[in-house]
């Protein structure tokens, strides 16, 4: 089997509830992609969801016997990946894969090698006050640290060739991921090129898993990483 252009990353812990329709929008995209599902420990129907879904071409599962976090889950995705292109999507409803389009554009066109999509946070998109303006200090101390010009740092959708991703030598385990990504790939000297999607965001009662604790990580793996070079052992 040749290999695709697209690989989709996709983590789940716990998203029995959503995990199926994410999958049927994903394979809705009209590109020649895979879906590469990563179990994290769930403790609800989520493996099942996944076996029942594997057809050993377009969607293959993988699965974490304990929980260990986003970051393990995407570091597993990537060693399992065999597309030209990773994109990462969360197993909930709040990104859309119908941005793939605009996402892959940039790079299809050469004008990028790294896509983040950028959630505009307009009052039908943005749960929660305080989680937007987390979301802006984290991205502004990005911003001053590495001497960038971003609007969502944070943002889930990050797209790159799997050379780039494997490049990084992810180290995070939980939602430090999304800075260390951004930091390891602004002092490779990638140039980040930022497209608008779609979002809404669901509450922690739906099950959001993000706290006001994963932004104080998030500054501590930002001021980690500043000085991060591509060396054995970095």
């Amino acid at each position: 089997m040749g290999r695709p252009y697209l690989s989709v990353l996709v983590p789940a812990y716990n998203e029995e509830r959503t995990l199926g329709q994410v999958i049927d929008a994903v394979l809705k995209v009209p590109e020649d992609l895979e879906i590469v599902l990563i179990d994290d420990g769930s403790s609800d129907g989520t493996w099942s969801v996944m076996q029942s879904r594997v057809d050993g071409d377009h969607v293959r599962a993988v699965r974490h016997l304990t929980n260990q976090g986003k970051g393990t889950a995407i570091r597993t995705g990537l060693t399992h990946a065999r597309g030209q292109v990773i994109i990462i999507q969360d197993a909930d409803l709040e990104y859309s894969p119908d941005d793939f389009g605009s996402l892959l554009e940039p790079l299809k066109s050469g004008r990028a090698t790294v896509v983040y999509g950028s959630r505009a946070f307009s009052n039908h998109s943005a749960f929660s006050y305080w989680y937007v303006v987390g979301n802006r200090l984290v991205t502004l101390m990005t911003n001053v640290l590495y001497n960038c010009y971003l609007s969502d740092m944070e943002s889930g959708y990050k797209v790159m060739p799997l050379e780039v991703a494997r490049s990084l030598d992810l180290r995070a385990h939980g939602f430090e991921l999304e800075p260390e990504i951004t930091a390891k790939l602004l002092r490779l000297g990638h140039r980040i090129f930022e497209v608008p999607i779609n979002y809404a965001a669901r509450s922690r009662e739906e099950g959001k898993k993000l706290t006001p604790a994963d932004g104080m990580k998030a500054v501590l793996t930002l001021l980690r990483y500043r000085s991060w070079n591509p060396r054995p052992g970095s």
